[in-house]
């Protein structure tokens, strides 16, 4: 506060001096305030100063403007090619677009040029670790803490990285060790709700949570514990004040980002039935690789993605790959190259090397890899042009048990309908219009579809029938999947791990008061 009345005294004497707003503007943002003005003011008086311009992207990326972010610290760097602050902005704002890879290569720019920068390797850790690459996240965490041993972000993702190898008591021993640092962490005190399923008898985690929750947090901070005392009021079956805490975690979720574009939405998925006809997926492809390594698991986030990739890894063939981001970046480049009027068959046969490659790099000896990346279900007319002898499981379950549980999850800004009931409601609808188009189109004996519900009734028999479609012997190992050590990535770290019930099935029922806007998909399936 003294810093901007000083700030403000010397403005009046000298209104013109960049380095005067700016000062103005990092007095404001360190107090939570709307820097965006002097930032602006600043940029029109010093165009050159690469600082104010990747303190411009910062702002505007606290107001949910990612695309803006990024043309503010690219500038910055234009500005100042090794400016190391600006690769690691850079690099957050386009971890919040979805493009983890280019995000990756940002924290690592970073770090490379500035090796004692602590915050860039935490950085680097967590996007690691949203891309499946355990081993190289906890390396940066480890690394982080070395040059800052009370880096709290840095020991909360190591704790996240710990929990998605099972090891939730190691998980749990770093996140206390993180609210030791820092007693009144959202996020250490949120991490503790996913290692395990809260009772009755858990009042002092309730009663911390409860103390940090009503501190002055910001949107950003104080959304992980809303989600976190959801999942609390859930666990011991209070689904009012459940549902109450997660209507208010997504609310702050919607402040920094982008509002949800039905209409662009809907447009999407009109170019995709259009592009995508009969009569372009009719066409002959003599020379269409051949390979039957993929196996696809589609549908909807929160779906039961999880736990058919987790039965089909536990066979001893089969290599789980977790999400792989490869076709979303593909569907665009061939979106574009045919608008070019580009040879399409080359194009596919190239992108079909070159995921096959990725799968290499990742197993060189399974007979199957398993992509469960849910969205891709935008992308099954790609998918089989390019790979026809490759298999897809399609999970389905009910839409109201679907979209609740999306909407209890902290999703990325990339899923922009995750935030919003009525949204949810619009999405789930071209999630089945689309779907309807590629039953339509693809030819038989190319997917499968699993209700989500059946499976956990018959985990036995639907096993079974899922690997015979994908041509592999049975392994009674797949019925003891919980028991697989391989990494999981998915939000229920724990649930993964346990054996199945029935307890997800008609969840909804619980909130039947507060899902209106669900209600016209009950039976849309």
């Amino acid at each position: 506060m003294e810093l901007e009345t000083r700030a403000r005294e010397m403005l009046i004497r000298y209104p013109d001096s960049g380095m005067l707003t700016k000062l103005m503007a990092v007095a404001l943002w360190a107090q939570g305030k709307d820097a965006l003005p002097y930032l602006q003011m600043t940029i029109e008086l010093a165009p050159d100063d690469a600082e104010a311009h990747t303190n411009l992207g910062n702002a505007e990326r606290s107001r949910g403007h990612f695309e803006s972010a990024v043309a503010g610290h690219r500038r910055a760097l234009e500005l100042k090619p090794d400016y190391a602050e600006a690769h690691n902005n850079l690099g957050s704002a386009l971890q919040d677009l979805g493009r983890l890879e280019e995000a990756t290569a940002c924290f690592r720019r970073a770090v490379t040029l500035k090796p004692d920068f602590a915050l860039a390797h935490c950085n680097l850790a967590n996007v690691q670790a949203l891309q499946t690459q355990l081993d190289e996240s906890e390396a940066s965490c480890r690394r982080a803490l070395e040059l800052n041993p009370a880096l709290v972000g840095a020991i909360v993702q190591w704790a996240e990285v710990q929990a998605a190898r099972g090891e939730f008591a190691r998980a749990e021993s770093l996140l206390r060790r993180a609210a030791t640092i820092e007693p009144d962490s959202p996020e250490a005190w949120a991490g503790l709700a996913r290692l395990r399923k809260f009772t009755a008898e858990d009042p002092a985690w309730l009663k911390e949570a409860r103390r940090i929750v009503a501190l002055a947090q910001a949107p950003r901070r104080e959304l992980h514990l809303r989600y976190a005392l959801g999942k609390y009021f859930d666990d011991v079956g209070d689904y009012a004040q459940a549902f109450a805490h997660y209507r208010r975690a997504n609310e702050l979720a919607k402040i920094g980002r982008p509002a949800h574009d039905r209409v662009q939405v809907t447009a999407g998925i009109d170019r995709l039935i259009l592009v995508h006809d009969q009569a372009w997926m009719s066409r002959p492809r003599p020379n269409a690789n051949r390979s039957e390594r993929p196996v696809f698991i589609v549908g909807m986030p929160r779906s039961g993605t999880t736990l058919a990739e987790q039965i089909l890894a536990s066979q001893d063939t089969v290599f789980g790959a977790g999400e792989l981001p490869f076709w979303d970046k593909a569907a665009s480049r061939h979106a574009a190259a045919c608008a070019q009027g580009e040879d399409e068959p080359a194009l596919l046969a190239s992108l079909a090397e070159e995921y096959l490659s990725v799968l290499d790099g990742l197993s060189a000896d399974a007979r199957r890899v398993v992509d469960k990346m849910p969205g891709n279900f935008l992308y099954l007319g790609l998918l089989h042009a390019a790979l026809p002898r490759a298999r897809i499981i399609h999970l389905r379950r009910n839409p109201l048990d679907t979209c609740l549980s999306i909407y209890f999850q902290n999703f990325s800004a990339a899923h922009s309908y995750a935030n919003d009931l009525e949204d949810l409601a619009h999405y789930y609808g071209e999630y089945l219009r689309i779907m309807d188009h590629w039953r339509r189109i693809l030819p038989p004996g190319v997917m499968l579809e699993v209700e989500y519900e059946q499976l956990v009734e018959d985990p036995a028999a639907w096993s079974r029938r899922m690997l015979e479609f994908v041509g592999l012997p049975w392994d009674p190992s797949c019925l003891e999947f919980h028991r697989n050590t391989r990494p999981v990535s998915t939000f229920s770290k724990w649930q993964a791990r346990q054996r199945i019930n029935k307890d997800s099935v008609a969840r909804w029922r619980h909130y039947e008061p507060f899902v209106t806007p669900l209600r016209r998909l009950a039976g849309a399936d």
